[in-house]
C-alpha cells in the first residue's frame, strides 16, 4: 500500500495485449482524479505483482482485449497472494471480455470489473476499494 496519502494505481496489460487505448485513457481519468499513476505496459502475472509491490500500489488495474483473462487473472492473484498483498491490494478489470465471466472473476478477488464505465464510476470504485481494504488492515 501507499506510504502516502495520494492512492497509487499500476495499470498493466498482460503480455499478448496489443490494444493500448484503454490504459491510457483510465491512466489519464486517474490522474486528472488525483491519483498517481505507474504505467507498466505489457508483463506476466508475476512481473505485475513485482512491480506492485516495489511501488507500494493501492491499485492494480489490468487492461484486456484479447482474451484469457480467467487464467491470466488467477495466475496474478495467485502471485499477488504468495508476495502477501492479495488483501490489501484493490484489483480491477477492465476492457472486453465475456460478461459471463464477472462473477467469476469477482469470485476469485477482483474489487471491480469494467466492460465501459466512467471516470468517475471507476474512481468511485477505486476510492471505495481502497477505503474497505485500509479499514480492514
Amino acid at each position: 500500500m501507499a506510504k502516502h496519502g495520494k492512492i497509487r494505481a499500476l495499470l498493466a496489460q498482460f503480455p499478448l495485449e496489443t490494444h493500448s487505448r484503454g490504459l491510457l485513457t483510465v491512466a489519464g481519468m486517474l490522474r486528472d482524479s488525483g491519483m498517481e499513476v505507474v504505467l507498466l505496459g505489457n508483463a506476466l502475472p508475476e512481473q505485475i505483482i513485482d512491480a506492485a509491490v516495489q511501488e507500494y500500489v493501492d491499485v492494480v488495474g489490468i487492461s484486456t482485449y484479447c482474451g484469457g483473462e480467467l487464467a491470466l487473472c488467477k495466475e496474478l492473484l495467485r502471485a499477488a497472494e504468495s508476495r502477501g498483498t492479495k488483501n490489501g491490494t484493490v484489483f480491477l478489470l477492465g476492457g472486453i471480455f465475456p460478461p459471463a465471466n464477472i462473477p467469476k472473476l469477482k469470485e476469485m478477488g477482483f474489487d471491480g470489473t469494467f466492460l465501459s464505465a466512467t471516470r468517475e464510476e471507476i474512481v468511485s470504485c477505486i476510492e471505495t476499494a481502497v477505503a474497505a481494504k485500509k479499514k480492514d488492515a
